[in-house]
Order: structure tokens, then sequence, then C-alpha cells
């Protein structure tokens, strides 16, 4: 049963998890901004707790101004809330053929499900739920969400594919999360999203509309990024697309303006409905990833908005 256990745990390595808990020391003021203060719901409003008032800024929800106290002071204050439940992530993993590729230490697939295990290990560690769902095809696994510790081996079994299906249809699949999720939380997408992006930005709506916190990882590995092959090359066709044998020199050029043009829409379309997105690459370190990521989140979180103010 421990071996079981220990090749259950294969994303968290011993130097993963040292580098992980190093982040938590250096950035820990980020790390409990993130998910342990997340416990302070970003949803004012009804049906939950009042817990103090703090001074009107300019931005605020005029909705939460304490009229008597302004009637008095002829000041403004805000009332603010905050959530009686912990926070709840789902990490939804793309294990599909395509996420198998990569020469380096960590293909695509292991990048991906590193991520999703130091994630679940950070929010775990602070003492909210995480749960998973894994894909290809269709939707593979389904962890629900829980806050014990020991969960860790539960969400990283789940993670461990030995056949891996096609094709994705990442509308289908965000559906079914949508459709299965009780109530707002943070849901962690980690894809090589060679998907039709359509698809993709179809099924991030639904969530969207449900008003759920979403956070997408785009895991390419550095061949995809930079098209370093030359000479004649045997391309295998994944996800049911031919192989292919040319020389890549011929096409660097097109499939790096079609590869840039891609991402730009991705990230447009992911900041127009306000999801987090962040490219990141199989060669890149996984605690410097996760630090950015998080400071990124921190500062979006604390910028102002400009609208709903007093009139």
């Amino acid at each position: 049963m421990a071996a079981d256990t220990n090749e259950h745990r294969r994303f968290l390595h011993p130097e993963t998890i040292a580098r992980i808990s190093r982040l938590d020391l250096r950035a820990r003021h980020v790390v409990e901004g993130f998910i342990s203060g997340m416990h302070r719901s970003p949803f004012f409003g009804q049906s939950i707790e009042f817990v103090q008032h703090r001074e009107y800024t300019y931005g605020d929800d005029i909705r939460h101004l304490d009229w008597k106290v302004w009637s008095k002071t002829d000041r403004f204050y805000i009332k603010q809330y905050e959530a009686e439940t912990n926070l709840r992530a789902n990490l939804v993993v793309d294990v599909s053929e395509s996420m198998h590729y990569g020469r380096g230490a960590l293909n695509k697939y292991e990048y991906g499900c590193t991520i999703a295990a130091c994630l679940g290990y950070l929010i775990l560690r602070q003492q909210d739920s995480a749960g998973l769902y894994t894909f290809d095809s269709d939707v593979r696994q389904v962890v629900p969400t829980r806050s014990q510790q020991t969960h860790i081996d539960a969400i990283c079994k789940a993670m461990d594919v030995s056949r891996p299906l096609e094709k994705t249809d990442m509308e289908k699949i965000l559906r079914r999360v949508a459709e299965t999720l009780h109530g707002r939380s943070m849901v962690i997408l980690i894809s090589d999203l060679l998907i039709d992006r359509e698809s993709l930005f179809a099924g991030l709506q639904m969530l969207c509309h449900r008003k759920h916190d979403i956070l997408l990882f785009h895991v390419l590995d550095e061949d995809e990024v930079n098209f370093p092959f030359s000479g004649t090359t045997r391309f295998e066709g994944m996800e049911e697309l031919p192989h292919l044998v040319c020389d890549p020199r011929a096409l660097r050029d097109g499939y790096l303006e079609a590869l840039e043009e891609y991402l730009t829409e991705v990230r447009r379309g992911c900041t127009k409905m306000g999801v987090d997105y962040q490219l990141v690459k199989t060669n890149d370190y996984l605690d410097a990833v996760l630090t950015k990521f998080l400071h990124h989140r921190m500062a979006m979180r604390s910028s102002p908005s400009r609208n709903n103010a007093p009139v």
C-alpha cells in the first residue's frame, strides 16, 4: 500500500515539495492573500455575515453604504461582509494524447499534473477544499472537493493515466464541469489548448456566467513555442491528425505567425471574460511560475475599480 501511495504521488517529487515549501516561505503574504485570504468572500451581499465598517473609497459598490452612519457622521462608510464557507477549488486537468508530447525532463502532461498537484498541496495546506476533474475525449476522473491534507493522494492518483484518448471537445468538458459544481468556486484549468478556440470560449463563458473564478494555465512545450526543428523531419500526428514528413524550415515562419495569432486571440478572449490566463512552458521553473501568477492575481485583486462611485 505504501508503494502504491508513493506512485500516486509521483507528481510531488521531493525536490518539487522543497521548492514549493520555499515558495510558501518567500511569498507567504501572497499565498495567504491568494488562498487563505480567499476565505473573505469576493461576493459581498446576501446570506453572509456582517463583519465591520470601513471608509468608502472611490470605486466601492454604493449598495453597501451605511446610510445610518452617514446621517450621524456626514461621512461615507461601507458595510463589509465575510463568507462563512472556505474556498472550494476544482482542478480541471487535460490528460489527452497531445499533452503527452515533450522532449525535456517533463512532458506537458507531467508538467500540467505537477502544477495541479502543487496547487492542490497549497490549497489543502491552507485547510481549504480541493477537487479534480481529468479529461481527454470526455471527463475521465472526478475527485470531489475535500479539505483533509491526505486528499492530495486521491488527487494525484486520479491524474495517473495509462492510455490517453484523442480529440478534446472543450465546450462539452467545461459544460460537464459547470453542471456538476454547486455554488461559486475557483476553477483551475490546465491544458495545452490544442483545440478549437470557439469551443474553448464557449466553455469558459458557461463558467463565467455561473460566477466562478477561473484560472487558466496554458501549458506548451518549448518545441511548440520556438519550433527549433531543422532538416527533414517526420512529425507524428496526435489527436487524429496525420503524420507529416517535411523540411520544417519551410514551415517555421508560417507556423510561428499562426501560433502568435492564436495566442493573441486566446489572451484577448480570456481578458474580456475576466479569466486569469498564463502561458507556461515545460522548461519554466515551477516555483517561479506560481510565484509570478500569485503576485499577478494579488495585484489584479487589489487594483481599484472605477465603477459605482456615489452620485
